[in-house]
C-alpha cells in the first residue's frame, strides 16, 4: 500500500490476516487454491474460515487471459462441485467488462470537425491544387 509520501510502500505484513496456500489441480484447466487461515506462530487459525479462488486460462486472439474467481464454499468437495459455474460466472463478468472498455474507447475517437483539418489548405481537408496541369 502507498503511503502518504510518493513512491514509498508500506511492506508491514498483516499478522491478523495470514494465510497458508495449497493449489489443488486436475491437471486439464481446473485450479483451485485453498486458503487456510493460520496465526502468526503458524497455527491453524479456527476462528476464520478457508478460502477457496477458483482459477482457468483461457486462449484468445491475443494471448492467454487468466480468469479466477472465489468458490463460496466450506469444503474442497463443495468447492470443486461449484468450480465450473463460478468460473463461468468469472468469464461472464469480465467479458461484459471488456465490452464496456470497449464502448468508452469507441466514444473517444476524435473526427475531425466539418472545416477540414488544419494546415491543409482548403476546407474539408483537401489538399490545395492537384488534378492534371496541361
Amino acid at each position: 500500500m502507498l503511503t502518504g509520501r510518493t513512491g514509498e510502500i508500506d511492506l508491514t505484513v498483516d499478522t491478523q490476516n495470514l494465510y497458508r496456500e495449497e493449489s489443488i489441480t486436475d491437471l486439464k484447466a481446473a485450479s483451485i487454491r485453498r486458503l487456510i487461515p493460520i496465526t502468526e506462530n503458524g497455527d491453524v487459525d479456527e476462528t476464520r474460515e478457508m478460502i477457496f479462488m477458483g482459477s482457468i486460462q483461457v486462449m484468445t486472439p491475443g494471448g492467454t487471459l487468466p480468469v479466477q474467481g472465489e468458490l463460496k464454499a466450506g469444503t474442497l468437495k463443495e468447492a470443486i462441485a461449484k468450480f465450473p459455474d463460478a468460473m463461468q460466472h468469472a468469464l461472464n463478468d469480465l467479458l461484459e467488462e471488456f465490452k464496456r472498455l470497449e464502448q468508452e474507447a469507441g466514444s473517444r475517437i476524435v473526427v475531425p470537425q466539418a472545416g477540414g483539418v488544419p494546415g491543409m489548405g482548403m476546407p474539408g481537408g483537401g489538399a490545395p491544387g492537384g488534378g492534371i496541369i496541361y
